[in-house]
């Protein structure tokens, strides 16, 4: 059977076919989940900030000081634990839990993991901004640990994984300073776009025509007053690359595991908006429709995520201090009007000065989602001159802090909760994430199906090995056909008995990906492998089948998931160049 697989210019149909057979002997180890370890979530752990009306920290409130409601309302605070200056204090549980209270004088471990965005971000800024972290390695306490990701638009890839070892993690920011960035394509994507924005509004100005509100006129002019086909064109690109980036740090989150301690994001942002609609814009003319969507619904996922696994997200500023993309612009002739707002006298060219305020509207866009992401999690947006402390500044943050922690009726009907802290002293502010979700087992499912494809491997245990044959020298329907071959441990399967073979019955889903941060639909396919041998442990069971790619495609990853077990095998491989 066949089916396909597209996002963009990518198109994949795969045809299962043919039994599998025994490959050869492998290894025993018992691979974990995509996880690492199976995530169970059951508390939920709220860490709060305290502070005065100047801004001060607030120490040695009790739980009863404390209000948290969960949609509004209230619940028991079953743990309580102040942290302060790095030191848990000593204090029973306030539901009188016999869980014993940690030690006074106890390490409080903060568990950072850095997630460097690679597709939006330029090198130059990329780079200082890691200087910055390598620099400040030296805070990290002896309880602390940090784990470092990067992806490219395409690849999550770990470049080391939790070491408390300042000469490995010194070793994985070097190693992500010479990583290639995207950055560059994107803005020059963004200048073309001014440009042809420009141009169109030149023609217009020479035509005579004028500003208008003539609902007739303007539906010539364009799908929208105030929004081209150039920018429709834009805003749906960039919105599946803010789509994108948002699955990649959900995978970098559920990938890491549990780690011990406070557990905090540094999300190196390369320069995602909000409001596609204002920076696309660039904000030289009122928005007269919202015909281009927010980013809001994809950034969702991953504060919902962060939430729920208990992390606190620091973004971090990238890109500092912006200015307008464009090269140039130049004044229109005296007396000429222009269309939909535009102010008038300013129009694309090829020499002159550059647009005023559209870096600094753009600018605003950005650090509205480092905002959002920050206020939705507990954290703070480490803007503009902040990126480079942004180590130091988040170590100072997490020093001092409540933990108020509470369980869930969990029902895994995939509802979002709001939490809300109170504090009943006057004169107190809180700052604490906001919700958490109860994610269905389908959708949990899905999340580690998704983190599997953006890494291409299982964090630990045995992978799926994953062989592609050269493609056919024939084209069918532009197609290219690559033969694949996985072999899939016995361990990542449930083999049973059935009328007289060994059967295993699994999903899975195949993805391809190009350079440019496209990854193809992955839906999953139904497949079952059998052998007339029951299988030895350590052995594999091998499957074939075909591809039809469509598109410049560079890599494949399968992934496999077991019903049964829960299990994920994941591998990938790279097209050979043409």
């Amino acid at each position: 059977m066949k089916r396909n697989f597209g996002l963009s210019a990518l198109a994949c149909t795969v045809s299962l076919c043919a039994l599998p057979v025994l490959a050869q002997q492998g290894t025993s180890s018992d691979p974990s989940s995509v996880f690492g370890e199976e995530l169970d979530v059951r508390v939920v752990n709220v860490e709060v900030v305290v502070t005065n009306r100047k801004g001060g920290r607030v120490t040695d409130l009790k739980p009863e000081d404390f209000r948290l409601l969960v949609d509004r309302q209230p619940v028991s605070v079953e743990y309580f634990t102040e942290v302060r200056e790095g030191q848990p204090l000593a204090a029973p549980s306030a539901a009188g839990s016999p869980e014993a209270p940690r030690e006074p004088g106890a390490q409080a471990g903060t568990s950072y993991l850095v997630f460097i965005d690679d597709f939006f971000a330029v090198a130059a800024q990329r780079d200082d901004v890691l200087k910055s972290l390598r620099k400040d390695l030296s805070r990290l306490g002896p309880q602390d640990r940090m784990a470092v990701v990067a992806w490219d638009g395409g690849r999550l890839k770990r470049l080391t994984g939790w070491s408390q070892s300042p000469q490995v993690l010194a070793e994985a920011l070097d190693q992500a300073m010479r990583r290639p960035a995207r950055g560059l394509v994107g803005r020059r994507d963004l200048e073309r776009l001014a440009e042809d924005n420009g141009t169109q509004l030149a023609a217009q100005s020479d035509s005579g025509v004028v500003e208008t509100d003539d609902p007739t006129l303007l539906g010539v002019l364009g799908p929208a007053p105030g929004v081209s086909l150039a920018e429709v064109a834009y805003a749906e690109v960039l919105s599946r690359q803010i789509a994108g980036i948002s699955s990649a740090v959900v995978g970098a989150m559920r990938g890491a595991g549990s780690p011990e301690g406070r557990k905090v994001l540094l999300l190196l942002s390369g320069g995602w908006p909000l409001s596609l609609q204002e920076y696309v814009g660039g904000g030289d003319r009122p928005s007269m429709t919202r015909d281009l969507p927010d980013a809001e619904p994809s950034l969702r996922s991953m504060t919902d995520t962060a939430n729920l696994l208990g992390y606190t997200v620091y973004p971090v500023d990238v890109p500092g201090v912006m200015t307008a993309p464009w090269r140039s612009a130049v004044q229109a002739p005296s007396g000429t009007s222009v269309i939909a707002g535009q102010p008038a006298g300013l129009v694309g060219g090829s020499s002159g000065p550059a647009l005023p305020g559209l870096g600094s509207m753009r600018e605003q866009e950005i650090e509205a989602t480092l905002d959002y992401i920050a206020r939705q999690t507990g954290g703070k947006a480490m803007l503009n001159g902040n990126r480079m402390l942004a180590l130091a500044r988040t170590d100072e943050d997490i020093r001092s802090y409540y933990s108020l922690g509470f369980t869930p009726a969990w029902r895994r009907d995939g509802k979002s909760h709001r939490v809300e802290v109170e504090v009943l002293r006057p004169g107190l502010k809180t700052r604490s994430r906001n919700g958490f979700v109860d994610l269905s087992r389908g959708a949990e499912t899905a999340m580690k199906v998704q983190t599997a494809l953006l890494f291409g491997d299982v964090p630990e245990g045995e992978p799926l090995t994953v062989r592609l044959g050269a493609p056919s020298p024939v084209r069918k329907k532009g197609a290219r056909e690559f033969p694949v071959s996985l072999e899939i441990p016995v361990s990542a399967l449930t083999v049973l008995p059935i009328n007289g073979k060994y059967v295993a019955r699994i999903e899975l889903r195949l993805a391809a990906a190009d350079d440019q941060g496209n990854l193809s639909d992955s839906p999953a396919v139904a497949v079952e492998i059998s052998s007339a041998t029951p299988p030895a442990e350590g052995q594999r069971m091998r499957y074939d089948t075909q591809i039809f790619l469509f598109g410049r495609a560079k890599h494949l990853v399968a992934v496999v998931y077991d019903r049964t077990t829960g299990k994920v095998a994941a591998g990938q491989a790279d097209f050979a160049a043409k």
